[in-house]
């Protein structure tokens, strides 16, 4: 049977680097650390996601307390459509992360990359898959090395780390996580998720949809990415309603 990716657009909502619990104590305006996680799927809710990526580092570290993850776990099990998340290099997927306890484990829409599936996650109704490598520690790795083959119609990969133009970058001292153009190229993905960068950009060849979304309490948005049904590809930035935009669209 023909997927219901073949037949209608697919609506995907792409943020990173919500550093969930993060002290905010010297920001008065943001005093309770969750706030940005219902703004971010409350934008999802409005633009009728079918998927919504946090692409690394949605927590801020893996020390968190028990009754903050419980909240967070709360929120993400009350939004209507999947949630997948890649592990960043704030909340690797470590022995004792948090992702391996026992609040997330009853959350039956959330995917972990690398934890509750492998490294993609497939979503047949949609015709697509989510592809990316988890941050396992807080040592230097390839985020996009070793792409996948395509085995669906869509296919997404996620990436948290830097991206650079060139093999090298110049005056660079530790090149920890580095996304390269070429690595971008070859994915032949239809959307690449970024995340590492405050700032929302693109980046890469303009043949590839290749994206860093920025944190939402600096961008002010998320990324809005509509799959349609001849194919092409349209991203757009959808903003949250609690938080004005600091820069513009890149």
């Amino acid at each position: 049977m023909m997927g219901l990716g073949l037949q209608r657009e697919v609506v995907i909502v792409h943020s990173s680097d919500l550093h969930l619990g993060a002290d905010y104590s010297a920001d008065q305006s943001r005093p309770d650390t969750l706030s940005v996680l219902p703004e971010v799927l409350a934008a999802a809710a409005a633009a009728r996601a079918d998927l919504v990526i946090l692409a690394g580092d949605t927590f801020e570290n893996n020390r968190l307390p028990p009754p903050l993850l419980e909240r967070a776990a709360g929120m993400m099990s009350r939004f209507n459509a999947p949630i997948v998340i890649l592990p960043g290099n704030h909340d690797p997927l470590t022995p004792d992360s948090l992702y391996r306890r026992g609040e997330f484990a009853s959350v039956p829409n959330l995917c972990v990359l690398g934890l509750t599936v492998g490294e993609a996650a497939l979503f047949p109704a949609l015709d697509l898959e989510v592809w990316g490598k988890p941050h396992l520690d807080y040592a230097d790795m390839s985020p996009l090395s070793d792409p996948r083959s395509r085995s669906t119609r869509w296919q997404l990969a996620a990436a948290h780390g830097h991206y650079i133009d060139g093999s090298e970058e110049p005056g660079r001292l530790i090149a920890s996580w580095l996304i390269r153009r070429d690595e971008l190229t070859a994915t032949g993905a239809d959307y690449v998720a970024l995340g590492h960068w405050n700032r929302a950009a693109r980046v890469g060849d303009p043949e590839i949809h290749a994206y860093y979304s920025g944190s939402p309490d600096y961008a002010g948005t998320v990324n809005l990415v509509r799959l349609k049904p001849d194919g092409t590809v349209a991203v757009a930035r959808a903003p949250l309603r609690a938080l004005p935009s600091r820069a513009g669209v890149e």
